[in-house]
This record gives C-alpha cells, sequence and structure tokens, in this order.
C-alpha cells in the first residue's frame, strides 16, 4: 500500500471518529462534572467510553504523526503538509455539516442528570434575566401612571378652557351689542347736539342778515311799492326750516307749497343761488336741492 493510500485510509478514520469528538475540545481530555449525582455505575461507564474514543483519537493522532515523517522529503514537504492539512479540515468541514446531536449514553440515569444540569443551567439564566425584566416592567408602569395622569391633567385643562372660551362668547356678545348701542346712542346725542348748533348758528344768521320787511327800512321801502301783505310773513329761518322738514320726512315728495306767507324777494333768493329748486309743472312749489345726496 502506497503512503498516499495509507494517509487517505486514516482520514477517513479520523472523520469515523469526529461525530465522538465534537463536544470536545480537540487538544484535551473530556472532563466530567463533579456535581452530577449519578448512579456509579453509570458514571463509570461513561467515562470507559469516553477513554475509548480518546485512545481511538491519540492513535489516529499518532499514524497521522509517523506517516507524515517517513513521506515527508525535504522537496514536497511544505506542501504535502499542506495538503493534509486541507483533506484533514475539509473532513471536518463536511463532518460538521452533516452530523446530527448523538445521545452521548443510552443510560436513562446518566440521560435524567444530564437533563437536569441543563435545566438548572436554564433556570439560572433565566434567574438572571429575571431582575431586568421586572425592572423595566416597573419602570414602564411608572411611565404609564405618570403619562395617565398627565392626559387626565390635559383633559382638565381642555374642560375648562371650554368652559372659559364659551363664557368669553356670550360676555362678548353682549359686550358687543351694549357697547355698539351705547356708542350709537352717544353719536346720535353728538348728531342732536351738532344739528341743534347748526340751527342756532343758522337762525342767528339770518335773522342778523335776513330780516324779515317790516323790521328792515330797505325792506319797509321795497313793502311801500308792493301790495299790503294780507298775512303774516315767515322769516327766512322758518322757510329753510319747513324746507328741510320736508325733504328730510318726505324724500318721495319733497315740494313745497308757497302761500302769502312767503315772502317773494326770500323765495327768489333761494331759487337764484341754487338753495331751492321750483317743481317743473307747477311754479307755486319749490324744493329744498339735495345737497346730502
Amino acid at each position: 500500500m502506497s503512503p498516499r493510500d495509507k494517509q487517505d485510509e486514516l482520514l477517513q478514520e479520523v472523520e469515523k471518529l469526529a461525530k465522538h469528538m465534537s463536544i470536545y475540545p480537540h487538544n484535551l481530555a473530556p472532563k466530567i462534572a463533579t456535581n452530577l449525582e449519578c448512579p456509579v455505575n453509570a458514571k463509570e461507564e461513561l467515562l470507559d467510553e469516553c477513554e475509548v474514543i480518546w485512545k481511538k483519537l491519540e492513535e489516529c493522532q499518532s499514524k497521522l504523526t509517523l506517516l507524515g515523517t517517513e513521506t515527508l522529503t525535504d522537496s514536497d514537504a511544505q506542501l504535502s503538509l499542506l495538503m493534509m492539512r486541507v483533506k484533514a479540515l475539509t473532513a471536518e468541514y463536511n463532518q460538521w455539516q452533516k452530523q446530527t446531536p448523538e445521545i452521548i449514553s443510552t443510560n436513562p440515569d446518566v440521560l435524567v442528570e444530564l437533563g437536569k444540569e441543563e435545566l438548572q443551567k436554564v433556570n439560572h439564566d433565566l434567574e438572571m434575566v429575571l431582575p431586568i425584566f421586572k425592572a423595566r416592567n416597573k419602570k414602564l408602569k411608572e411611565d404609564l401612571k405618570r403619562e395617565q395622569q398627565w392626559l387626565e391633567e390635559q383633559q382638565q385643562l381642555v374642560e375648562a378652557l371650554s368652559v372659559i372660551e364659551e363664557e368669553m362668547k356670550n360676555q362678548v356678545v353682549q359686550f358687543s351689542e351694549k357697547r355698539a348701542f351705547q356708542e350709537l346712542k352717544i353719536k346720535m346725542l353728538k348728531i342732536k347736539e351738532y344739528k341743534e348748533e347748526l340751527l342756532s348758528a343758522l337762525g342767528e344768521f339770518l335773522e342778523e342778515h335776513f330780516p324779515l320787511p317790516e323790521e328792515d327800512g330797505s325792506a319797509k321801502k321795497k313793502k311801500s311799492l308792493a301790495k299790503e301783505p294780507t298775512m303774516e310773513l315767515i322769516t327766512l329761518h322758518e322757510i329753510l326750516e319747513s324746507l328741510i322738514n320736508k325733504l328730510m320726512t318726505a324724500p318721495n315728495d319733497p315740494y313745497l307749497t308757497i302761500n302769502d306767507t312767503f315772502w317773494p324777494p326770500y323765495i327768489e333768493l333761494l331759487l337764484r343761488y341754487g338753495i331751492a329748486l321750483r317743481h317743473p309743472d307747477d311754479p307755486k312749489r319749490i324744493r329744498l336741492e339735495a345737497f346730502h345726496q
């Protein structure tokens, strides 16, 4: 058998043993937990199985070492060593890919103790994690309580603001109507006062500059040339006041009929300066010019 065939055969044996050594380090002998309270027979059986597997592994390693020293030459020593490593790693890789967990021992006592130990580890890990989650849960509860309290305060604030808003709306409406009425009343009083002042100033001006005919000398001369009036004449102030009242009370028919109480020179004066207008169909009727339009 050639050295190459021997290497292949040893590699196949290594691949078979890889299934049994997967749970142990490659360079250390397996250690058995001393805290397992296994029966004596089960413990000895397990130790025997481990010793057998370890011996087979040592034999394979020694055969590989001897075979490598015999076949290696100076020319291809490095290449052969690398090829052996590649094959060994490839075989181990393929074995790990195909491997399924195997039970170390079929003894029920050993399996029970191993299960207990695994459960104890899981229980220990859960006990280590439990305080962390309890602290997180407590913090979340505190945050939730604080957020609920804040929400209740905001809801109360919204309700209070809604009530204040409704009250303010009612007050604004009442205050606006009352204020508008008061302002309108004040404006009307001011207008009436201003109107009275204007009428008083107009009356004084007219009485001073446009008196009745019998109270002025020039008017008496004109009166001597004209006919004697049969009725008492009214002042220019009264004529203008009548025209203003007629225009304001009856804007659709603001014309005023001229009678003997109207002194003709005053009527001509009003018509000449555009203060009054005649009716287009009846010259006996006049109206005040609508200066406000």
